[in-house]
């Protein structure tokens, strides 16, 4: 039995589906609490007062995620981490690596690294979300997070160019700070958690040492924003890029 998981993925992804998936299923409260590169940032994103002590962010962070659960659920955007192992490493002086830092504060914990593996398709979904402003949306149609106002789409292969070469580096950043670290992550991709929601929640419970009845009644909270539109600029890219 693990006392904590971190979901180690990127932008669009799945991770919002995942985490939402795994809270149904009782498996803590998963979320970026580490998000944004700065100490206030992660307190205010508690609720604490902004000089709040770092280790009392770690704690909180780690009771907020597990509730009243029996684990605790952690996500981390690649772009988190960098800033993230720095606290870390000045939390946990006595520790020489991020994975034995990790277990300090959060105790035994297992990784789960989600990814996509078609990047040009990532790269759309990520250029769209940010000239849309809308990242994700309920299952009702309404929008769950929304960081803009809309804005009609423009195809722009270059910005999706960088976007592709941005997202592959953040995979490869991954894998290095797994190998780094000696850490053999549970690994999920976004195509088989889109096609086999059930299937893949039951497999990461089951790995977790968490029951797996509980995924037979899961249902997605989130839709895929992807249309007509992405279909399109991701074929003319390809084609202008082949």
């Amino acid at each position: 039995m693990f006392d904590s998981y971190f979901i180690c993925t990127s932008p669009r992804s799945g991770s919002t589906l995942l985490c939402t998936l795994l809270e149904d299923c009782r498996a803590g409260h998963p979320a970026s609490y580490f998000h944004r590169p700065e100490l206030t940032a992660w307190a205010l994103g508690l609720g604490l007062p902004a000089d709040t002590a770092r280790a009392d962010l770690f704690e909180a962070a780690k009771a907020t995620s597990k509730g009243n659960r029996p684990i605790c659920g952690i996500r981390l955007q690649q772009g988190s981490l960098a800033f993230f192992c720095d606290q870390l490493a000045l939390e946990k002086p006595d520790h020489d690596k991020d994975q034995s830092r990790i277990t300090a504060i959060f105790g035994r914990t297992a990784f789960i690294y989600l990814n996509r593996t078609d990047k040009v398709e990532q790269a759309v979904s990520l250029v769209r979300a940010e000239q849309s402003g809308l990242w994700h949306r309920n299952a009702d149609g309404s929008d769950l997070e929304r960081t803009g106002t809309p804005q009609d789409p423009n195809y722009d292969a270059e910005a999706i160019k960088t976007r592709q070469e941005s997202l592959t580096q953040m995979d490869q950043n991954w894998e290095d700070w797994f190998a780094e670290n000696g850490i053999s992550p549970l690994r999920v991709s976004y195509s088989a958690l889109a096609s086999d929601v059930i299937g893949v929640v039951q497999g990461i419970l089951s790995e977790l040492g968490l029951p797996t009845a509980p995924a037979q009644a899961l249902s997605a909270r989130t839709v895929r924003l992807a249309d007509h539109v992405n279909a399109d600029w991701i074929a003319r890219f390809r084609a202008q890029t082949r």
